[in-house]
């Protein structure tokens, strides 16, 4: 359950006993903190102050019950899934920075494809990072599942090559793709990420299925430079929110939604394996003032 997005702007709410100017400019305020981008902030209090004067909202209760519908009106068309490939494997590539939540976010993804009953395996091509390969062969341990691996500063794009051989071979229909968060410069790490793609469309003739984001829903704006890096790198199809539980604001979703439109697939509740859910725009609505 998410709780507590943008504590403040609750407050706001439940502080005041009159609809004013007042109450509108401190809503616009307590946005902003919870890391909606000004502008957006802006739209969205002139929005509800138009709102209330065209429909009588005379109750801090109607102005949040405004707010909460037009957050989830944003949110919906974005809601997406992860749909099975017409031929398998369905191929995933988990990209993002180094911290973001990215291999716990991949154990959980396996566990989520597992509980729907198919068989996912893993390809650790992490290898810039010291000790990704064995976190990630320790998560797949933990949830039961198979993993490609090569020796630390191996190509990444061949442990994808093998595990898309092992894949087929062994009757797998989802690989989840690690990948490096960091090279030497961006450039480096961009140039693997597109070499990697080139390698899947070769061997199944077509892109990867998903390139899946993590995203952590703590690091505030940072996150608008990711998403728009990524995405003119690789093409991102889809976008995991991780460490939402962890943020008593959250707005940087509705930012990132404005400015890119990319699909919201997964939010990650916490630390447990089942603490990763399909994205839900009423329950996100909800949350903001749980």
């Amino acid at each position: 359950m998410l709780k507590g997005l943008f504590r403040r702007v609750g407050a706001v709410l439940r502080g005041r006993a009159v609809v004013d100017d007042e109450l509108m400019e401190s809503l616009e305020e307590a946005l902003i903190a919870g890391d909606v981008s000004a502008p957006l902030a802006v739209e969205m209090v002139d929005e509800l102050r138009d709102r209330a004067e065209r429909e009588h909202l005379t109750d801090p209760q109607q102005v949040q019950e405004a707010l909460k519908e037009r957050v989830r009106e944003m949110l919906e068309p974005l809601e997406g899934s992860i749909e099975p490939a017409a031929e398998p494997p369905t191929v995933i590539l988990v990209l993002g920075v180094n911290g973001v939540g990215k291999t716990t976010s991949i154990a959980k993804l396996a566990y989520y494809f597992k509980q729907q009953g198919a068989s996912p395996l893993l390809a650790a091509a992490d290898t810039f990072r010291a000790a990704a390969i064995e976190q990630l062969e320790i998560w797949a341990q933990r949830v039961g599942c198979e993993i490609v691996r090569q020796a630390h500063g191996a190509d990444a794009a061949a442990v994808v090559f093998d595990a898309l051989q092992a894949a087929k071979a062994r009757g797998h229909d989802v690989v989840i793709c690690d990948t490096a968060g960091r090279l030497h410069t961006k450039v480096n790490l961009m140039e693997e990420l597109k070499k990697i793609g080139r390698i899947v469309q070769r061997e199944t003739g077509r892109p990867a299925d998903e390139r899946l984001l993590v995203i952590d829903a703590t690091c505030g704006q940072n996150a608008v430079n990711q998403v728009r890096q990524f995405s003119e790198a690789v093409g991102v199809t889809g976008l995991l929110i991780a460490k939402l539980d962890g943020t008593a604001k959250g707005g940087i979703l509705l930012t990132i939604a404005r400015q890119f439109a990319i699909p919201i697939k997964f939010v990650g509740l916490g630390e447990r394996m089942e603490d990763l859910r399909p994205f839900s725009a009423k329950e996100f609505a909800a949350g903001m003032f749980a």
